[in-house]
């Protein structure tokens, strides 16, 4: 069965309409990836599979249920969300951000029990932040901030992991770093793990599945090869890509097309510089 499901889903905000006839679903133990332009909904389609965004038209299911007929507290054990991104307090430690994923467990009010500061415990270890426990968040870098954010949606111990540009502004280390943890998660806890991003090639390289979000609409889904092609990338973001093949994991390796831009030919008269065509490879199954 999918850990969650959206079926025909169409959003928006007020008067405007943000996508259509949506329809995705993410298992246990994989992650979907959601790629597409600036502004196409992929934050939107997030808030809605995690309940924070009612659909205008269409269902979203988790573990068969529809979401709006689970309570807030049912959705906060079954869905950890992760921002892309949140404010800090300076006074709080990142220990006590990431107890705080362990409401749903036991109210706003009462103590921690011993069974909540085991999984907090291991949590903090899973992602590399035990020995950084009493260090105020707003002392983090990017990478350390977006690791707190993860542990805290853990702690909440779902079975369906959200994520909205967990790389954004973030380097190639912690890229690397944050994706890995995602992706060790998803295989070895069996989550389902929807995570959007804008980096096709991290898409491609993380991902089990990939959705293309372009004209409101859901343009493609499946393996990464089926869906990251020139055809389809270009019709989503207006440009022209090239599509190879990654010389190391054989997966789809994504490059723009540059335009024909001047150069200084001889006598100092202007020419244009003709793009070499790279030979298009093919991955294998």
């Amino acid at each position: 069965m999918d850990a969650v499901k959206a079926k025909n889903v169409s959003l928006g905000y007020n008067t405007r309409e943000v996508l259509q006839e949506i329809a995705i679903e993410a298992r246990p133990g994989e992650i979907l990836a959601l790629v597409g332009p600036n502004g196409v909904g992929k934050t939107t389609l997030l808030r809605a599979l995690a309940r924070q965004l009612r659909p205008r038209r269409g269902t979203v299911r988790v573990n068969g249920r529809d979401v709006w007929r689970l309570s807030t507290l049912e959705v906060a054990r079954l869905i950890g969300l992760v921002p892309q991104h949140e404010a800090g307090d300076s006074s709080l430690t990142i220990e006590v951000v990431v107890a705080l994923g362990r409401m749903p467990h036991r109210g706003w009010f009462l103590p921690l029990t011993r069974r909540d500061r085991e999984v907090i415990a291991r949590v903090l270890h899973q992602t590399d932040l035990y020995e950084l426990r009493q260090r105020p968040i707003t002392t983090l870098s990017g990478g350390e901030r977006q690791r707190v954010l993860i542990a805290r949606a853990l702690v909440q111990e779902p079975e369906i992991l959200l994520l909205d540009e967990p790389t954004a502004n973030l380097d190639l280390h912690y890229q690397s770093a944050i994706l890995s943890l995602v992706q060790r998660l998803a295989y070895e806890q069996k989550l389902a793990v929807i995570v959007s991003i804008h980096d096709l090639n991290l898409a491609a390289l993380y991902a089990d599945r990939v959705a293309l979000l372009a004209e409101r609409r859901l343009l493609a889904v499946g393996p990464p090869r089926a869906v990251l092609t020139s055809e389809h990338l270009s019709r989503a973001y207006g440009v022209p890509v090239i599509v190879t093949c990654h010389p190391v994991y054989n997966i789809p390796l994504v490059a723009p097309v540059l335009p024909p831009r001047p150069s200084r030919a001889p006598g100092g008269s202007k020419a244009v510089r003709e793009v070499p065509v790279m030979d298009r490879q093919s991955c294998s199954e």
